[in-house]
Formats: C-alpha cells, structure tokens, sequence
C-alpha cells in the first residue's frame, strides 16, 4: 500500500493520540498518510490546532484503504463511503467491545504490515433497504450490520409481520424486529436472542425484540431470499426504522421494509491469524 486515509474518532482519541502514533508508524515504513473527519464535531468540540485535516471525499479518491480509529459505531459510519469506493477499511478499537475492529490501540506497531502488503483481505456482505410508504420508496441505505424497526419509547408494541418470497414466515406483536448480516449478528441482534452467525456467511438474520408470545424465534434466510416486513398496527404511536444505528427514520402502520443481499461487499482488512471464534471469546469473555 502507498497510501491511506485515517479517520479519528475525536471523542474518543482525545488530541489524536492514536491517529498521530499510526501516522508516523505509517509515514517511517514509507506509506502516505492523509487525516480525515469522517463526520461533523460540535463545533464547540476543540481539536487539535497541530493535526492538518484534509476533505474525506477528496482524498478518498486516491487512497489504498480506510482505516477508523474508534469503536464499531465508527467504522460502521465510515463503512458505506469505503464500499463505494471498492477500498478496505482496518479498524483500531479505542471503543468498548469493537467487534468489527481488527487491531487495538496497544497494537498498532502492525500497521508496517500494510507497506510490505501482509495482509488478508475479509469480504462481508450488506443488506440493501428499502423503506416503501404509499407504495412510493421514500429512503434506500445498505447496512453492514442491520436494519432496525422498533417501537418508540412510549409506544406499548408494534405488529409485525415478515415475508420470504411473498410467503409469510413471522408473525408477532413486540417491540420490533432486527434483520441483521452475519457480521451484524455479535451486536443488537445477539443481544436480543439471535445465533452467533460466522461473518463469513451469507445469510439474513430475522431476530423478534421481546415478542410477546412464545411462538416467534430468529430465523436465518438464505442470502437469495427478498424480505418483506410489513409494519401491521402501532396504535397511533411511533416506530422507527434506523439502519447500523443511523438516522431513525419514522414508519407508519401499512409501509413495508424490503430487504435482499446488496450487490458489493464491505472489505475488511486483517493483520493477525486470529479467528472469529477467538474474537468472541475474548470479547464476550466466554
């Protein structure tokens, strides 16, 4: 690799810390580095005076990978521009958990591997959204984790129904339902009862939020299948639809969520011989 562009996280590597380590890890072993915001800080936020920033979308253009120092929700942020360019990202954890992040903060010494061009490159699939209200499709996302209907705070359920292939296959009143990939399956959709699926697979995980009868449970699609859920009654309350915990979007009882396997791959780059199965017992101390 000749160059890359960094993406910080500044609530999180307060004074650029980690960035500025890795630049100069990067720049010694002969790699261009550019530093970029990859979303907009408060601008009562102070930053760094010292740290030259450049336009993401510009130096995007021209850059061998992505890398995203911060937690999951980081890399998911940054995850849709890099997909589109057809770069991989590498993720540093200065989060909590940091599923998807391949180096922590106490490992960046690995970077000198990207000059050298040691490293593997892991492809996962997304889930292509469309929101349907009226029968006129009002937003479309990709998401590389999940796509999220659930009900507002003060909302006492929604019904939901789900269709694979115009077959209906879900049926439930709860709190909503999380259709999550592969790699999406360690995160909310773990948490509410779904399998642990490898991120290698290409599958779409349906997983009930607190149904209130016994009978719903995950389901896993085949990659092929076109998913359809149907938001049935909400009682003039609110629900939501919000893809890798993006903007959430309102939906009103009729609109339709459709889902298939979107046509590009998120790349994720790997530096270490580590497994998924050693990552979830390290993560989850299992």
């Amino acid at each position: 690799m000749k160059r890359v562009v960094m993406t910080p996280n500044p609530y999180r590597d307060r004074d650029f810390a980690c960035v500025l380590e890795a630049k100069e890890i990067l720049e010694s072993s002969g790699v261009e580095v550019k530093i970029c915001l990859a979303f907009e800080v408060d601008p009562s936020f102070e930053l760094p005076a010292y740290v030259q920033l450049s336009e993401l979308q510009e130096e995007i253009k021209t850059a061998d990978a992505l890398i995203c120092f911060g937690g999951d929700g980081t890399i998911l942020h940054s995850s849709k521009l890099a997909m589109r360019r057809g770069i991989p990202i590498l993720g540093v954890n200065i989060g909590t958990v940091g599923f998807m992040a391949e180096l922590e903060s106490g490992e960046m010494d690995l970077l000198r591997k990207l000059a050298i061009d040691d490293y593997t490159v892991d492809e996962r699939m997304t889930i292509y959204v469309r929101l349907i209200h009226e029968g006129k499709v009002i937003h479309r996302d990709v998401a590389l984790n999940d796509a999220v209907v659930t009900k507002g705070a003060v909302a006492r359920v929604i019904q939901t129904s789900v269709f694979l292939d115009g077959v209906e296959a879900m049926n439930f009143s709860g709190d909503g339902l999380i259709a999550a990939t592969p790699t999406g399956s360690t995160a909310y959709s773990m948490s509410a009862g779904g399998p642990i699926v490898e991120p290698q697979a290409d599958n779409i995980i349906l997983t009930p939020i607190c149904a209130h009868n016994l009978q719903p449970r995950s389901l896993i699609a085949s990659p092929n299948r076109k998913v359809e859920i149907q938001v049935g009654r909400i009682n003039r309350r609110n629900a939501f639809l919000s893809v890798d915990g993006g903007k959430a979007l309102r939906v009103f009882t009729g609109d339709k969520i459709l889902l298939e396997m979107g046509n590009q791959k998120t790349k994720l780059l790997k530096l270490k011989n580590t497994t998924f199965f050693d990552i979830v017992k390290s993560k989850l101390n299992q």
